[in-house]
């Protein structure tokens, strides 16, 4: 359940997402919000993790980090854009996203785009709300 200040809009008009998060956000009321910069696979110390499933997980402990850093949780994201390189990794993105998120379902958008860098298979950037 998210706080009392974030309404999830999920119309029966609309096909029923599958995937752990809600078509539409409305935050009725806040203090603060975060803007979240892209948050690339790269560990504390510059290595890039190999493979998809652990580079999936540094970026979104990399966004846990940040969250931190600002007195904030998972539960303060509204809205969560990640960015793939390759779309075969649809599946294990979500399996990651929703174990990060837990039952928290903000609103979710995935595009999948070619990184600055090559070693990066991913990049996820958010706005968490007050």
């Amino acid at each position: 359940m998210p706080p009392a200040h974030l309404v999830s809009h999920n119309p029966a008009t609309v096909h029923a997402p599958a995937g752990g998060y809600c078509m539409g956000l409305e935050l009725t009321q806040y203090r603060r919000l975060l803007f979240i910069s892209g948050q690339v696979p790269e560990r504390l110390d510059g290595t890039v993790p190999e493979g998809f499933e652990a580079q999936c997980e540094q970026a979104w402990r990399n966004l846990i980090e940040v969250l931190a850093a600002a007195g904030l949780g998972i539960a303060h994201l509204v809205k969560v854009t990640t960015f793939l390189t390759d779309r075969n990794q649809l599946v294990t993105n979500r399996s990651i996203r929703r174990a990060m998120l837990g039952e928290h379902q903000p609103a979710l958008t995935v595009v999948i785009v070619e990184t600055v860098d090559s070693k990066w298979l991913l990049e996820i950037e958010a706005i968490a709300a007050e």
